[in-house]
C-alpha cells in the first residue's frame, strides 16, 4: 500500500477498535531478524509492515517485489495525527527520555489541537515494571500508541503485550520523538529524496556510526542472497 492507502487502512482499524501492530521496517530490523528467529517471528506476525527505510524500498525492487512507495514511519505518525486531529482520536506516547518525551508531547499538542493526548511514559522502565506500564495504557484507552524505544526492545515489547494493550494502532517510532522534540533536525528533502537520511542522522550523531555499519552489510546480503534475503541462518 502507498501512504494514502495505509492511512485509510489504519483509520478503519481505529473506527472498528480492532488492534493492529504496525512495524516500520528498516534494514537494521531486517538484519536483526536474519540473526534471530524470534525477531523474525515478531516481524512476520505483525498486522502490517510498512517499508520505512530507503534501503528496504531498494531491496524490494532488487528482488523484483517492489513496494508502492516508501512509507516512512515519521511521516505515517504525522499522517495519523492529522487524521486524528479531524476525528478527535486519543494518543498515548511511550518511550525515550522524560525531557524529550515532554518536549515532543508539547509540540504535538500545539500542532494537533484536535488530538486528545491521554497519557505518556518515558522508556526507562525495568521489565518488572511492564505490568504497571501496560495498566497505565489500558486505563487511558488510546486509539493510537506510539512507542519510541531501541530496536532491541521496541518491537518485542509491543508484540509481547499487544493483546493486553488492545490498542487499535500500536506502532514503534524509533527516534521520531527526538526530531519532534527539536533535539534533532529531520533530514532536508534532498537527503530524503536520495535515501540519505541515515547519513544526515550520522552527521548529527557521529556516535551512531557502529549502528550504521549494518547498512552496507544489508546491501551486500541483498545482492548475495536475492529473494532468500529474509531467511534466518
Amino acid at each position: 500500500m502507498n501512504m494514502s492507502d495505509t492511512v485509510k487502512y489504519l483509520t478503519k482499524a481505529v473506527e472498528e477498535r480492532k488492534p493492529h501492530r504496525i512495524v516500520t521496517g528498516n534494514p537494521i530490523m531486517l538484519m536483526a531478524a536474519a540473526e534471530s528467529a524470534e525477531y523474525q517471528r515478531i516481524l512476520e506476525t505483525a498486522d502490517l509492515v510498512v517499508p520505512d527505510g530507503a534501503g528496504v524500498v531498494w531491496a524490494a525492487r532488487h528482488v523484483k517485489q517492489p513496494v508502492a512507495e516508501r512509507v516512512a514511519g515519521f511521516d505515517l505518525l504525522h499522517e495519523l495525527l492529522r487524521e486524528g486531529d479531524k476525528r478527535g482520536w486519543s494518543v498515548f506516547l511511550l518511550g525515550t527520555s522524560q525531557e524529550i518525551l515532554e518536549a515532543a508531547h508539547d509540540n504535538l499538542k500545539r500542532q494537533y489541537p484536535g488530538v486528545r493526548f491521554v497519557g505518556m511514559r518515558n522508556g526507562y522502565f525495568r521489565d518488572d515494571e511492564d505490568a504497571e506500564v501496560v495498566a497505565q495504557i489500558q486505563a487511558a484507552k488510546p486509539d493510537l500508541l506510539f512507542v519510541a524505544r531501541s530496536v532491541a526492545n521496541q518491537e518485542p515489547w509491543i508484540a509481547k503485550y499487544q493483546e493486553q494493550l488492545g490498542v487499535p494502532v500500536m506502532m514503534g517510532v524509533g527516534g521520531s520523538f527526538d526530531v519532534i522534540s527539536g533535539k534533532l533536525k529531520r533530514a532536508p528533502a534532498i537527503f530524503r529524496k536520495f535515501g540519505l537520511e541515515w547519513f544526515y542522522r550520522l552527521l548529527q550523531e557521529p556516535k551512531r556510526y557502529k549502528r550504521m555499519l549494518v547498512l552496507p552489510q544489508f546491501a551486500l546480503k541483498v545482492v548475495k542472497d536475492g529473494d532468500k534475503v529474509l531467511k534466518t541462518r
